[in-house]
């Protein structure tokens, strides 16, 4: 934590670590010892959807060891008891579509059309008041992307919300390779002259069959197939973890007409597993095609509208996606355009326009943290990490707030200890 951040909260720590005689835990790593949790209701978003009423969850390491209803569970002795009988305790949101995490200039560096060495791991803050405002948010994890001014712009780096050290806090080095299919990269090139769609999609696809034939000589020598390892190449090595479907393929792409380029040339011809990010306008008329690609995730934001003009009537984006079968649906909020800490408000906006709560929910705990293939956070489940927000009541209903959020079993915000809005 930092002292100019939670002045009261780590002061408070301070004193009772002097006082205990124990070692203040560190920003960034996971509290020691047992701690409980004991709540009003816990949503789990597991795969059977339990909901405990009247709840213990027991944390150690950073870790979930136990949940279940109270007086079911029993609190070790010598346990810090947490207690919040009125709060929901709600799986830490992930938001898949963030540029808040690091430098805005060092993210938007449009050098080339395609800047495929470029990571972001080298701009993260940990600590910034970008990350601050997500931690009041229940936001606990984000992907750090660079800008979309150019067709490929980087490596994204996948990053907890907890702050401390940079190796702490990132998740995944490499947690996306950022794609930008038409739209802002239109006006790459200056001076009167913009870059077409035909160039854009040839120039995304001969990079990508550049870095997948480094890719698969390196594993023809890997197996035996080629006997002299090749030269390693630093602008492309970054890729092999692609193409071996590590992480994802996170595309900006907007429009049936590019998002069907986007499924046809990453996801059916390379084999790249996507995520297609924003997915606004008529989008929603590919989803016949997402659902022949069970891998390929969709994450709706942060414009949840559209005036569809064939039929002269507006329509929710999100609940387009979902009545055509797509239920592997989340929601992004593209932090800074929308503040970081209003993702669960964008999800109630989705809701708003005919999707319904509980999905949406999910669409900003588990559907995200699947798609990013973040494994240890989006459920509340034995043996994920601790990392989670306590709510007022139902994040998706705008009347209630975070009271307080938890990352890797360690208090990083309380609102009733230094609010931020």
């Amino acid at each position: 934590m930092s002292t100019a951040r939670h002045p009261r909260l780590v002061i408070h720590a301070l004193l009772v670590a002097l006082l205990l005689g124990a070692p203040l835990p560190l920003a960034g790593q996971p509290a020691e010892g047992v701690q409980a949790f004991r709540v009003g209701k816990v949503i789990t978003m597991d795969a059977g959807d339990t909901v405990v009423n009247r709840a213990v969850v027991l944390v150690e390491g950073g870790r979930i060891t136990a949940i279940g209803r109270s007086g079911e569970v029993e609190i070790p002795a010598g346990a810090a008891v947490h207690e919040h009988p009125d709060l929901w305790l709600v799986p830490g949101m992930v938001d898949a579509h963030n540029h808040t995490g690091g430098s805005s200039s060092d993210l938007h560096d449009y050098v080339f059309l395609t800047n495929p060495g470029y990571r972001t791991l080298e701009s993260v803050v940990t600590e910034s008041k970008d990350i601050v405002r997500a931690q009041s948010g229940g936001i606990t994890s984000v992907l750090l992307i660079p800008g979309s001014g150019n067709n490929m712009s980087g490596f994204g780096t996948l990053l907890r919300t907890g702050g401390g050290l940079v190796e702490e806090a990132v998740v995944k080095p490499y947690g996306s390779i950022k794609v930008a299919q038409a739209g802002n990269p239109e006006g790459y090139f200056f001076g009167g002259r913009r870059t077409g769609r035909s160039f854009m999609n040839y120039n995304t696809r001969q990079t990508l069959v550049k870095a997948k034939e480094y890719h698969d000589r390196w594993t023809a020598f890997e197996t035996g197939s080629a006997g002299e390892a090749p030269a390693i190449d630093p602008i492309f090595e970054g890729f092999r973890g692609l193409f071996r479907r590590e992480f994802v393929a996170s595309v900006h792409t907007q429009g049936y007409q590019v998002m069907m380029t986007t499924v046809d040339m990453l996801a059916r011809k390379l084999g790249i597993r996507t995520v297609l990010d924003h997915c606004t306008f008529d989008g929603y008329k590919i989803a016949p095609l997402v659902l022949k690609d069970p891998t390929i995730r969709v994450i709706n934001g942060p414009r949840q509208l559209q005036f569809d003009r064939s039929v002269r009537k507006i329509y929710g984006n999100a609940a387009r996606w979902w009545a055509g079968g797509v239920r592997q649906l989340g929601i992004n909020t593209d932090a800074p355009v929308i503040p970081q800490e209003e993702l669960p408000y964008q999800a109630t906006m989705a809701c708003y326009f005919g999707w319904t709560p509980y999905e949406a929910l999910k669409g900003i705990t588990a559907v995200p943290a699947e798609s990013l293939m973040l494994e240890e956070q989006g459920t509340i489940e034995v043996g994920k990490e601790a990392s989670f927000g306590l709510w007022t009541g139902d994040p998706i209903d705008p009347r209630h707030h975070c009271r307080v959020t938890v990352v890797e079993g360690r208090v990083v915000y309380e609102a009733e200890v230094d609010r931020v809005f």
